[in-house]
């Protein structure tokens, strides 16, 4: 089994702040990418139909994209290409499917499949998105403090996991990925999976005996070796269905290597400098 040489890096090189400095720096560019998004378009991430409203058609032709574009009366959001098929996948802002299926029909698109998100439904699943959200975050909060009961340890995962989120949605944002139900749920993933991670270390560091370095290279074999296993895992599938046009399956692998990337820089270099300052070890 692969197993990383962790003790490679030279911890005691570096100043606390020297290595906070980059997943801070990191997490504060994240936090204006989402800010100037906010105030550009009124919503912190680049929405899909299922949480802002609007219609999908999956349509047959041997028409170019272009064309297809042109052949639409409603503003086309988006259209993408099915791999190795003559098919699209055409996303409009409107809500009115009869009419975008009626010119569709009229210009002689075969139409493989449809479907529509109305304003009040996606208003009720950006809230419901929001409220699950918040809560898995309170609720992880809740039960990160109850296990250290201490102020420093248990706001570094804290801090940990929420910049796990905010990079992936920042990145999001700038490659044009959509925030959907599916990659909602990628985001969840990345909360528990940052907590196991932010957990293994602070247990290992603070729970465990030995010296200092020690335990956090015991804590690292187990758990650089884990994240780089699923990272792998996550950019196969992301390349997988992409290849064959499945797009959301590859929007979500991307998000979940996004964010299992910056769980690497979080948890093994401002994590691990927050609990080298609480524990007084001399740099």
């Amino acid at each position: 089994m692969f197993e990383p040489d962790v003790r490679r890096i030279d911890y005691e090189r570096y100043t606390n702040r020297q290595l906070a400095a980059v997943p801070l720096v990191v997490l504060a560019l994240a936090l204006i990418v989402i800010g100037g998004w906010w105030a550009v378009t009124g919503s912190p991430a680049n929405l899909g139909i299922e949480l802002s409203g609007g219609t999908e058609l999956r349509l047959e032709t041997t028409a170019s994209g272009a064309e297809v574009v042109e052949a639409f009366d409603a503003e086309v959001e988006s259209i993408r290409p099915v791999v190795d098929e003559d098919q699209y996948i055409v996303t409009f802002r409107s809500s009115d499917l009869d009419a975008i299926r009626g010119q569709a029909t009229d210009e002689g698109f075969t139409i493989r499949g449809s479907y529509t998100t109305g304003p009040t439904f996606a208003a009720g699943n950006q809230t419901l998105t929001v409220f699950g959200v918040g809560i898995a975050f309170v609720g992880m909060s809740v039960l990160v403090f109850l296990l250290f009961r201490s102020f420093v340890p248990s706001i570094a995962i804290v801090v940990s996991a929420f910049s796990d989120i905010v990079i992936p949605i920042a990145v999001m944002n700038l490659l044009g990925i959509r925030l959907s139900l599916g990659t909602v749920a990628a985001l969840l993933m990345l909360i528990g999976y940052s907590v196991d991670s932010d957990i293994l270390l602070n247990n290992h560091i603070l729970r465990r005996s030995g010296e200092f370095y020690d335990s956090a290279y015991r804590a690292m074999r187990t758990g650089v070796t884990m994240t780089l296993t699923s990272l792998s895992a996550v950019i196969v599938m992301a390349i997988v269905a992409s290849i064959f046009g499945i797009s959301l399956l590859a929007s979500i692998g991307l998000v979940l290597a996004i964010g299992l990337a910056a769980d690497l820089m979080n948890t093994y270099l401002l994590n691990l400098s927050l609990l080298r300052w609480y524990r007084g070890v001399e740099v």
